[in-house]
């Protein structure tokens, strides 16, 4: 890998964690118990809505639709991670270094959209409960999560093909994934198209969508607070409360890598805010959904009480 023609480089290699090869082998541990932890959690919210007829309504499909979203993303990144932490001197080719961004990019912008999404549902459940189920009906809901992942495609599928129409002078990818930024640093011509490209990618999948969210609470909380009794004031918010936590915790982390100016951010620290939405937010989102939220919690109790059921004795 010398550095003469490297515009036509065919493999980049990841920048480890530590040349301390034990450190390495706990991350190693470490990373693969949090990916299956994510797959099995997430996995178990996807399974119980699709099979408890209780769960069979627009929210919850929803919530089934982001699980499923986060077992591809965080499948999208974590496996090649692993294999670049276990041995630090693995390479990933070009066309799979572009294939992990388009996937990355593409389920992540899917994953805002859908949040956003969803604080549309809550706020026609709590604004207009008595015309809940003849707006917010089973092919609108489809609608909206294909729509979802198209727009995320398209804008992923652009700002992918910028970035890799251009020369690279380095191979060392400074992160664990082929994130835009990262990669972007290793290019050798002018970068202010697709730093501004990243730039309104951001502002589209991030700030748009969160405007839209934060819409929609002040208007659900204006609801809210017209509700006389204080059971179903408590009630409401609880609903809502959820979603609120997963959109500050993922538009947040999201938000401080993509839409702060290159200048304020180092590249350091933009890999350490990625492990938390490549591994955290993926893990946090079904605990704080299934701890917090009722109906997951008795339909994740009835499953569980079934699977035992039909062990042989």
């Amino acid at each position: 890998m010398g550095h003469t023609n490297q515009s036509f480089a065919t493999e980049f290699v990841f920048h480890p964690f530590s040349s301390v090869s034990t450190t390495q082998q706990l991350l190693f541990v470490l990373f693969l118990l949090l990916y299956l932890t994510i797959i099995i959690s997430n996995a178990c919210i996807l399974w119980v809505v699709c099979t408890d007829h209780t769960l069979h309504s627009p929210m919850y499909f929803f919530l089934g639709s982001l699980s499923g979203l986060e077992v591809c993303y965080t499948t999208a990144v974590v496996p090649q991670t692993l294999v670049s932490v276990w041995d630090a001197h693995a390479t990933i080719t070009v066309a799979s270094c572009g294939a992990q961004m388009f996937f990355f990019v593409a389920l992540g912008s899917a994953d805002c959209f859908l949040l956003a999404v969803m604080a549309y549902d809550r706020y026609v459940a709590i604004r207009h409960p008595l015309r809940y189920a003849l707006i917010v009906t089973r092919q609108l809901c489809r609608w909206l999560v294909v729509a979802s992942l198209c727009l995320g495609g398209l804008l992923s599928l652009g700002l992918t093909a910028l970035v890799f129409a251009l020369p690279f002078c380095g191979l060392r990818i400074n992160h664990f994934l082929c994130d835009v930024p990262p990669v972007l640093r290793l290019a050798c011509g002018d970068t202010r198209l697709h730093q501004t490209a990243l730039f309104s990618v951001g502002v589209a999948v991030l700030a748009v969508p969160f405007l839209l969210i934060c819409l929609s609470y002040a208007l659900i909380t204006a609801a809210v607070l017209r509700i006389r009794s204080a059971e179903g004031r408590r009630r409401a918010f609880r609903t809502c409360s959820s979603h609120l936590t997963v959109a500050l915790l993922q538009y947040g982390c999201c938000g401080l890598v993509y839409l702060r100016p290159k200048a304020d951010s180092t590249e350091e620290e933009d890999r350490q805010i990625a492990l938390i939405y490549t591994f955290v937010t993926p893990l946090l989102n079904p605990l704080i959904y299934s701890l917090r939220n009722k109906d997951i919690k008795q339909a994740l109790s009835r499953a569980m009480r079934r699977a035992l059921a039909s062990q042989p004795r």
